[in-house]
């Protein structure tokens, strides 16, 4: 398993880790997700361990909390053969402190992971999302204090706008308080708005990237091609599937390409996909789901092997999309403000 840094740290993560978003299924949302017990879910990080992806996602409102309680039983007794990620900030509950990047929440939600994890530190913390409402002076030092009490190794953020992203970078430089070193956001052959503002940001500023989502809400698994009728599961029964909505015959064009390339390659559709980001700057991780073992098997088989140069470019140009003012202004001055992928 490929291992690349995490920002501008020390810290090695391999490029494929696990997301727990499927372990437990407690409440409707994350049933759609997945429901692994205990017992599956134990098979699922064995097979990661013994494949060098042990790096595991979760966070405290993934079913309620049941995903880390479950991910902190299948670590039980081998804590230290894993890099265990979790998040902070949407509503845990019902008061008006029970969300938020507040350091009354933060400092509650922590120790709260920590009991249903299992463990006393986590090797990376995510804000899940903005807090316009809290003094980003305050989120940061809350962070910075749990770094420095051995809690936390490393912090991220997840969801932010790219003006969000840089105030907390400039503020931490400022306040000599911990930064940012990862960014945890949606991406892929569906969804490259990322390409736009963060990823040029986090090259500029030693952000890596983890994707999430990156086969566009499972609409790159291979199920869905033109002229086929929808397979059974969350997209053919509609409603609340997840995502931004997506072209019908932009999504096909991209699976046509993705069927290509997999014939060339020899590998199965969601593998290009997955490998197709590992060529991407600034990603130094792809969260992966799984259902069951097979699915897992299969993701972990995105990394080991590389698209060519070739088929990257063909890639690209099915998925490229034109993108929102100022950004499509800003193409014609590559010479001055270069773009690290092409639109």
């Amino acid at each position: 398993m490929e291992h690349r840094r995490l920002g501008r740290s020390g810290l090695k993560v391999p490029v494929l880790s696990l997301g727990a978003g499927t372990f437990g299924g407690t409440t409707e949302f994350f049933r759609r997700w997945g429901s692994s017990d205990v017992a599956e879910a134990t098979r699922l990080v064995d097979l990661c361990i013994e494949r060098g992806a042990n790096f595991f996602d979760t966070a405290d409102i993934y079913s309620n909390g049941a995903s880390e309680e479950i991910l902190g039983a299948a670590l039980k007794g081998r804590r230290d053969q894993a890099l265990v990620a979790t998040k902070a900030t949407f509503p845990t509950g019902k008061g008006p402190n029970e969300k938020g990047s507040s350091r009354h929440h933060l400092l509650r939600a922590l120790e709260a992971s920590l009991k249903r994890l299992g463990t006393d530190y986590v090797d990376v913390y995510f804000l899940h999302g903005y807090d316009a409402l809290t003094p980003v002076e305050e989120t940061l030092r809350t962070l910075d204090d749990m770094v420095r009490s051995g809690k936390v190794r490393y912090i991220g953020c997840s969801n932010y706008s790219g003006w969000h992203l840089m105030k907390a970078l400039a503020t931490s430089e400022r306040e000599g308080l911990e930064r940012f070193v990862v960014y945890q956001g949606y991406y892929s052959l569906i969804g490259r708005d990322y390409e736009w503002e963060l990823m040029p940001l986090g090259l500029d500023q030693g952000v890596d990237l983890m994707v999430w989502s990156p086969l566009g809400w499972g609409r790159l698994t291979g199920k869905i091609r033109r002229g086929q009728p929808l397979p059974d599961g969350r997209i053919k029964q509609g409603g609340d599937v997840g995502g931004p909505k997506v072209d019908d015959e932009h999504l096909y064009q991209v699976v046509d390409a993705l069927d290509q390339v997999a014939a060339e390659t020899g590998k199965t559709v969601p593998q290009v996909a997955l490998n197709w980001l590992l060529t991407r700057p600034t990603v130094c991780n792809v969260v992966v789901g799984a259902r069951n073992e097979k699915q897992l098997l299969d993701n972990l088989d995105a990394a080991g092997w590389s698209l060519t140069p070739e088929q990257v470019a063909r890639l690209d140009a099915a998925s490229r999309r034109d993108p929102v003012y100022p950004y499509w202004h800003q193409m014609g001055f590559d010479e001055r403000n270069p773009k690290p992928t092409a639109w």
